[in-house]
Order: structure tokens, then sequence, then C-alpha cells
């Protein structure tokens, strides 16, 4: 699938808000995860296992235009590596740390990166909604670092992993904006390559909780981590940014931290506190911002 120029921003942004829909599930059911016997070398597993069998056949009917070292460097990037962090992060640290940090550190870093190397300076309504980001996430960051070997002495730990997690997310999505990858590519590429990888190597040296898990602990993180979250939005998340660009839709998934922090209360009793409150009203004013001044600029 190929993305045609004129291709309208309002499903540009449709792709962005399925992403949001996602990634908060994503944040929820992940963070059950992390608090199950499974290890985050187990949750990667499923979600390759899983994602890779189903994209292995669209990898080889409809071919797969990108070249072997950039699909090593998408499979790492977007594939792999983005996974073990945030898998890890999920170990130590509430959902709501990994929306306000992960979700609101993708456009911090994709602008960072794009002003960086591609010469792509923010505007002032931009920067604007991009410092409001980063002071949401400071302050989540601070507090974890100030209660570090207190109360909650490895949350600061899953932190460190989401903030990884976001800059390795950050890269892939700036390489499908320089490379101008197809969305069928990116997630078949990700997909067999993260598959005949990583699988080998989990197999026989990482460590394993998953012979202890249930049935259903499996099936939900199987299905959610492989279907959902690396093929549904990795998908929708390829074609909003080369319709809107990285920037815009990194921004509008910042929206992300105030949805994961709600459903965090009911689904996994993680109650909100003024610091997650704090952080979240400030990176969804963010992603607002953001969205308004690409608006502007387009």
């Amino acid at each position: 699938m190929s993305i045609n120029p004129t291709t309208p921003r309002w499903q540009g942004y449709l792709a962005a808000f399925t992403v949001v829909c996602c990634w908060t599930g994503f944040n929820v059911v992940s963070r059950l995860g992390g608090k199950s016997v499974l290890t985050p070398f187990d949750v990667a597993a499923l979600r390759f296992l899983v994602s890779g069998i189903v994209m292995v056949p669209v990898f080889f009917i409809f071919g797969n235009q990108l070249k072997r070292r950039q699909l090593l460097t998408i499979g790492t990037v977007g594939g792999f590596g983005y996974a073990l962090c945030a898998y890890s992060g999920f170990m130590f640290a509430p959902a709501a740390h990994a929306g306000i940090i992960i979700n609101g550190g993708i456009p911090l870093a994709t602008a960072g990166i794009a002003w960086l190397f591609l010469k792509d300076r923010p505007k002032p309504l931009s920067l604007l909604a991009l410092c409001l980001a980063a002071l949401g996430v400071a302050i989540i960051s601070l507090h974890s670092l100030h209660h570090h070997n207190n109360d909650t002495p490895h949350v600061i730990w899953g932190d460190i992993f989401f903030i990884l997690a976001a800059l390795a997310w950050s890269t892939f999505g700036i390489l499908v904006r320089i490379w101008r990858i197809r969305p069928v590519d990116a997630m078949s590429g990700i997909g067999v390559t993260s598959l005949l990888i990583y699988i080998p190597i989990y197999l026989l040296f990482l460590p394993k909780g998953i012979h202890e898990a249930s049935l259903s602990t499996i099936v939900l993180q199987g299905f959610y981590q492989g279907i959902i979250a690396a093929l549904v939005a990795g998908f929708c998340y390829t074609f909003a940014t080369l319709v809107l660009g990285s920037g815009a839709a990194s921004l509008t998934l910042a929206i992300v931290p105030g949805t994961s922090a709600l459903l965090a209360v009911p689904f996994l009793n993680e109650a909100i506190t003024w610091t997650t409150g704090a952080g979240v009203l400030l990176v969804s004013i963010g992603a607002l911002l953001g969205v308004r001044a690409k608006k502007e600029k387009g």
C-alpha cells in the first residue's frame, strides 16, 4: 500500500485516533503482563511470534521494498528494541507513567531528532506544546527519582526504560518519514525481522516464566501485543506519519496519557496521584496545542 500525496488529512487523524485507542489498551494490558509471572522477554516473544507468523505470508506475497539494512534498522528500533524497553518498564512502573513518559516523550524525542538531523525547527506554538509535554514528563520522572529507595524503590527504573522506549519509537517514526516506508513494508518488515532474530535468541538464552502463566494470560498478551499493538497500531501509526508528518502524528498520540491513567483506575487499581494528574494534564494540553499548530502550518 502506497500513500497518495493528496490523501485527505482527516484519514491521517483517523489513523492516529485508532493508535490512541490501541496504545491506551497497550499500556493497561502490558502492565497486567508486567505484574504477572511473565518476564518482559516472554511478552516480547508472544508479540513477535504472533505478528511474525501473520506477516510472513504478507512479506512474500506483497513483497517488501526495504533493503536489508533498512529491515534490520526498523526491526531493532521499532521492533524488539522498543518492545523490550517498554515491557521491562511495565515490571516496575504504573501504566500512567508509561502513558506520560512514552507517549509524552515520543513527540519530544521526535522533534529533537528532526531538529538535529533534518533541520526541521518547530514553530513557536509547536515549541510551546513540546515544552508543556516536557514539563509533564519531568514532573513524573523527578517524582520517581525523589522517592527512589523509599516507598517505590524500583519505579525510577521503569521510567528509565520508558524513556528508552520513547527514543526507540521516535527513531522509527523519523525513519518512516525519511525513507517513505509503506505501512505494509514497515509491519511485515518488523514482524518477519523480529521473528527471525529475536525468537531464536529468546528460546536459547533468555529467562522465561511463560510455563507458569495461565492460558488466559498467554492468549490475552499474544493477541493484544501481536495483533492490536504490533500490527494494527503499527500500521496506523505509519500511515498517520506519512499523511500528517512525524511531528503531528506523535503529538496526537500524547492524548494517550490521560486515557491510560483513567483506565488504570478500574482495571489495575492504580490511583491517580497529584503528580500523575499534573503530568497527564500538561502532556494532554501540549498534544492539543501541537495538533492545532500543525493544522495552522498545513
